[in-house]
């Protein structure tokens, strides 16, 4: 192949890789904003509101393993693709009429997002194994600016469209078959299969205690954040804020994040322990939960930054830490699938228990102490998976790799 032909091949791999990113959480966050919509027009109670989000949590945690299977069998270029598409068929599918075809959709978008969710840190091994902090902080800038134009798109255009929430949210259909499109001649560049000699770690992996600290602080963090993901609009309702000022609210948190997601990565993946950021990260994220709590409606904007930089850093050091911590792509798809799947397990308990304790103690007090109370325990397992003396090899963190051989 020329040079040029070699630019144009790194610029559609870059391109198509940004454009997946941005389609990791947008199925996710577009439903919190017209939740109560939702609600309203299927008679759903709080906690079955929540439960939108559950499933597609659930469906991340329990589903992750398939991404593994399906890298085996197709390449990792191949499964991502896969998921692009199946992502667009399920948010079609949430937005047809009734109950069943909500949650049925709910749980397809989910799968999709579940399996592309453990192979982009393979895809960042694969194809950026030299630059891992950098397209790392590519990648999640890119997940948390998709879910901020979702979360903060979704009333405008309802009012700009006249459709409802049904037609809305059907809309995130679009920017997955671009990105599939876009990432089309990547996959097709790519072998079906890896090679037959590939290891295949699980066994290792599960014996290894770094392997649970990183999976525990990756559920914590997605807990904490799914639980003002699903409720933060319909806590800034109750305060007597506007439909479209929360809908902002949440949009202004998830922008927040990309300060934190562009700059963490990089800074962190070349130092020689993570704990310092993960500290930072939980302290952040406490301090904008405790903002909600005492006064939702005064400078709610500034609580929204102060979160949205804990979260932000906090989902990026979870994932620089799957990448830093295996030493190839395949290694690193299974650590990325055993703390993604456990965790999201772990993380889907959190919208539909705030929504319980909602019912049950008639305002968002006990919720949102409950959530404090994750991320007290975030801290803790933060700080045993971002230990160095927990890794082997060399003194640098990018050698710090579980023996997963």
């Amino acid at each position: 192949m020329s040079d040029r032909g070699l630019r144009v091949s790194r610029v559609l791999l870059v391109a198509g890789f940004v454009l997946a990113s941005l389609n990791l959480r947008p199925a996710l966050a577009g439903v919190s904003p017209v939740l109560g919509e939702i609600m309203g027009d299927l008679g759903l109670s709080a906690a079955a509101g929540g439960a939108i989000t559950t499933v597609m949590v659930v469906c991340l945690g329990v589903l992750g393993p398939l991404a593994p299977l399906l890298a085996g069998r197709l390449g990792l270029d191949r499964t991502l693709l896969a998921g692009l598409l199946i992502l667009a068929a399920g948010v079609v599918l949430r937005s047809a009429d009734g109950v069943s075809a909500l949650y049925a959709g709910a749980a397809v978008a989910g799968t999709a997002i579940a399996v592309m969710n453990v192979v982009m840190p393979g895809v960042v091994k694969q194809h950026f194994p030299g630059r891992v902090g950098l397209f790392t902080a590519i990648y999640v800038s890119g997940l948390v600016a998709g879910a901020a134009a979702a979360s903060g798109l979704m009333v405008p255009l309802e009012r700009a469209t006249g459709y409802g929430w049904r037609e809305v949210t059907a809309m995130a259909a679009i920017p997955a078959l671009a990105a599939a499109v876009l990432w089309l001649p990547q996959a097709l560049r790519r072998p079906a299969r890896p090679r037959a000699a590939a290891p295949r770690p699980f066994a290792a992996l599960l014996r290894n205690r770094v392997t649970w600290y990183v999976t525990v602080y990756m559920g914590l963090q997605s807990l904490t954040f799914y639980i003002m993901l699903a409720w933060l609009p319909t806590i800034f309702r109750d305060a007597g804020l506007p439909a479209d000022q929360a809908g902002y609210l949440l949009s202004l948190t998830n922008l927040s994040q990309v300060a934190a997601t562009l700059t963490v990565p990089v800074l962190a993946g070349r130092a020689r322990s993570q704990v310092p950021y993960v500290t930072a990260a939980t302290v952040l994220t406490v301090a904008g939960y405790v903002g909600v709590l005492a006064a939702p409606a005064t400078l709610p904007w500034l609580w929204m930054v102060i979160l949205g930089v804990g979260q932000g850093a906090s989902i990026a050091l979870a994932l620089l830490i799957i990448t830093l911590r295996a030493p190839d792509p395949v290694s690193v798809t299974a650590l990325s699938a055993v703390a993604q799947s456990a965790g999201y397990v772990l993380a889907a308990l959190g919208p539909f228990l705030i929504g319980a304790l909602h019912e049950i103690s008639g305002d968002w007090t006990l919720p949102l102490l409950a959530g404090l109370g994750a991320c007290g325990l975030q801290l803790a397992a933060g700080f045993l998976a971002g230990r160095p003396a927990l890794a082997t090899g060399g003194a640098h963190p990018a050698e710090n790799s579980l023996p997963l051989r």
